[in-house]
């Protein structure tokens, strides 16, 4: 399955599963999982990564890097469900993306997802864009990065360089958690996203993510190992308007994602503790 043919599946379907089979080696060979995954993510990104330093990086390689994580998750074993993406075939223009964030897994799947409806920036940590090769590919696309030491200046990168994105037409992904986490905490989930949303006049879309597939690593947090039975989930809601102060909008994003995640087993917390 080639980028076209992804586009095609999801464009009539609005919605992705992984055929019901798993690669051999991934079911008999020990360590398999975790060798295939990183060797085939580490392949996609040096490819791009060259490109994005060679200046020809650009959306629809982008979007082909994207699949080619996808079928590294497969190869590994892992099981994607994708649904709920008919809101996005139906509305016209950029939106702002508001998820949950478990793993590195979403940030380089979600582009094969959104990329084929409109153009899409992410919202990262600044010293990812200092990483090799993976930092190559973020400066090139022009990520939108903070640095998570003064929550007012990032608030003002935020709103004033992701207005700009979605004024020339691009979508901005939001992951309000302060960081990653396999638990859905309400209550360190901010309004970043809705505040963006509601400055640029464009409606947010929530965004439910079961990614624990990827653990994170004990000694460096984004090669973790490997969990082929834990089955992955990525699904979008309708693009709700901001209205007012956008309470509402948050309020109804929230509840999205923790009702979905709260149905696939994951654990959602309400009150502090």
């Amino acid at each position: 399955m080639d980028h076209t043919q992804f586009k095609q599946i999801i464009a009539t379907k609005h919605g992705y599963r992984t055929p019901d089979r798993r690669p051999l080696l991934a079911r008999h060979v020990p360590g398999w999982p975790g060798y295939i995954f990183y060797a085939r993510i580490a392949l996609a990104f040096l490819k791009e990564g060259l490109a994005g330093r060679r200046g020809t990086l650009n959306n629809e390689r982008w979007l082909r890097a994207s699949l080619s994580c996808m079928k590294a998750v497969e190869s590994a074993g892992g099981r994607l469900t994708v649904s709920g993406l008919e809101g996005l075939s139906t509305h016209k223009g950029p939106l702002v993306f508001i998820a949950n964030h478990m793993s590195i897994l979403e940030t380089v799947i979600l582009p094969s997802l959104t990329l084929p409806y409109n153009d899409v920036t992410f919202i990262i940590k600044d010293e990812l864009r200092h990483y090799p090769v993976i930092g190559w590919v973020m400066q090139a696309l022009d990520f939108i990065a903070v640095h998570r030491k003064n929550p007012r200046e990032d608030l003002k990168i935020v709103l004033n360089e992701g207005q700009r994105r979605i004024q020339k037409g691009c979508s901005v992904v939001v992951f309000p958690q302060a960081t990653r986490s396999t638990v859905f905490d309400v209550n360190n989930f901010n309004t970043l996203g809705v505040k963006l949303a509601r400055k640029a006049g464009v409606p947010v879309v929530p965004i439910a993510l079961k990614t624990d597939f990827h653990g994170t690593g004990r000694w460096l947090k984004d090669i973790g190992p490997i969990y082929p039975e834990r089955p992955i989930y990525f699904k979008f809601g309708n693009p709700i308007p901001i209205v007012g102060n956008g309470q509402a909008a948050h309020q109804s994003v929230v509840e999205f994602i923790a009702e979905n995640l709260s149905s696939w087993g994951v654990e959602v917390r309400t009150h502090s503790v």
